[in-house]
């Protein structure tokens, strides 16, 4: 049956491919962003600052499902009440929002660093506790969302769940796939850090919109997942900079040879950090060199998976190798 779908955040990489998912089941998909992206069948974009309460109020009058994926994502350790403010501050607004109209059900797109303390996660699952350590303003104000949005199940007639997704990359990728594509133009990407000897997880696009596409159907049918959270991943880890040469190779470019010890990868990180912050803070400049970032290059980050299979009745369709190769593929079309 065709229900009425809010997605925040939808004229972004991650927002755009869960907009068009949604709109190929011929459901109604309103695509809310602070820059809107253009009208088309079964989308209708909106202009929505999250911040604001009473435009969040309206723009979720009648909606059947909320998909919240607008978020700031900052790791550096500055303009904190600028991160908190969309990232938790436009959350409570969502739930507000969710109570007043009386939203059935409410998807929060989360992160698996909600997690992470700065040491070694493998295989990690769900039973694992939200980082008591403080990593990043980005990490911090995630997890505090995440708990109110799972805490709101069950207060009304809202049911809730968490998608936490792990390096999402793809056709359409505007920050992750860039940054690398960026510092190999610049010859800054011959060098490793650390000893290439811990895994991460990754996790292609269409994957992640399989599996939220599955959670907001299962929402309507089956309570039990209501106030759950979920790792989503290619569940197939492999060493952060061997993701990184494997999709430089496959783009004609040479492999990654040497290697940068992680103190001294570290060290410039905290002081590119620190003349950022003296400068005020910059949005979306983070390029990889931040401390938050460096550390998570060097300690393993990989999850397991089977809950989200088991409730969501999901699996990632699109392996590591042939997601790489539909990326190059789009970066060398056209357009």
């Amino acid at each position: 049956m065709s229900r009425k779908i809010l997605v925040t955040g939808g004229n972004g990489f991650i927002g755009q491919a869960l907009v068009d998912g949604f709109a190929a089941l011929c459901h109604e998909v309103i695509s809310a962003d602070l820059t809107p992206g253009t009208t088309r069948d079964g989308v209708t974009p909106i202009q929505l600052d999250i911040r604001d309460k009473q435009k969040v109020l309206d723009a979720c009058a009648g909606v059947d499902t909320v998909i919240h994926n607008a978020s700031l994502v900052h790791t550096k350790h500055n303009r904190e009440d600028e991160v908190w403010s969309v990232n938790h501050g436009g959350t409570q607004n969502i739930i507000a929002a969710c109570k007043v109209h009386a939203v059935p059900k409410l998807v929060y797109i989360s992160s698996a660093s909600a997690v992470y303390e700065g040491a070694d996660i493998e295989n990690g699952n769900e039973s694992l506790p939200y980082s008591r350590i403080s990593q990043a303003p980005y990490a911090d104000s995630k997890i505090q969302a995440e708990k109110d949005v799972l805490a709101f199940s069950g207060q009304g007639v809202t049911h809730t769940c968490a998608i936490r997704p792990h390096v999402v990359f793809g056709p359409g990728d505007n920050r992750f796939i860039p940054a690398i594509l960026e510092k190999a133009g610049r010859g800054k990407l011959k060098r490793a850090i650390g000893n290439r000897d811990k895994l991460s997880d990754f996790t292609y696009i269409s994957n992640l919109v399989d599996a939220v596409i599955a959670a907001e159907a299962k929402l309507e049918t089956d309570s039990a997942l209501s106030g759950q959270a979920y790792f989503v991943t290619n569940g197939e880890p492999i060493a952060f900079f061997d993701f990184v040469e494997n999709f430089l190779v496959a783009m004609g470019q040479p492999p990654i040879t040497g290697k940068v010890p992680y103190w001294l990868a570290y060290s410039v990180a905290a002081v590119a950090e620190g003349l950022d912050t003296l400068k005020g803070g910059t949005l979306n400049a983070e390029n990889g060199l931040t401390r938050f970032a460096v550390r998570y290059m060097v300690t393993h980050h990989y999850f397991d998976i089977s809950k989200a299979k088991r409730d969501l009745d999901w699996t990632p369709e699109v392996s590591l190798d042939e997601g790489i190769q539909l990326t190059v593929a789009a970066l060398a079309s056209p357009g």
